[in-house]
């Protein structure tokens, strides 16, 4: 007796890989993004949706993590990300959907003790366009 159709349990599997790829472990969501939109074409929306805010969960928990650091821990940090989110504050993290630099944006952020919801909206932002952009791409070829 199946409780849940293919498309069903393709965007369960997408919400999950996409929660885990924005955290510290390895994870490559677009690639799953990829195979459910080529087998499920009409689950576009709900596909980038679940996608969108799995992996800005997923950043919101490396967020969070960082946010329980103790403050010696600065060094460990890069000064680096740290200086852009210094800079730019809260919006840096449009760009935590980027490879190596968003987790390091993430940590940053939380580390400094940025207010968490401007956080989430503007690394929400950057991780939907992202997202927007492979199914875009995917549904065109």
């Amino acid at each position: 007796m199946d409780f849940l159709s293919g498309a069903e349990s393709s965007l369960i599997g997408l919400f999950v890989s996409s929660f885990v790829s924005a955290t510290l472990l390895p994870g490559s969501s677009e690639v799953v993004l990829f195979a459910v939109l080529k087998l499920y074409p009409d689950q576009v929306f709900a596909a980038v949706a679940l996608a969108t805010v799995g992996n800005t969960l997923g950043g919101m928990t490396t967020f969070w993590m960082a946010r329980a650091l103790p403050q010696k821990t600065l060094q460990k940090i890069s000064p680096r990300h740290l200086g852009w989110v210094r800079r730019w504050g809260s919006a840096s993290l449009v760009m935590a959907w980027a490879p190596i630099i968003g987790d390091a944006l993430c940590v940053a952020a939380g580390w400094l003790h940025l207010r968490w919801l401007p956080c989430a909206l503007w690394m929400m932002l950057g991780k939907g366009v992202r997202y927007g952009v492979i199914a875009a791409g995917t549904l065109a070829w």
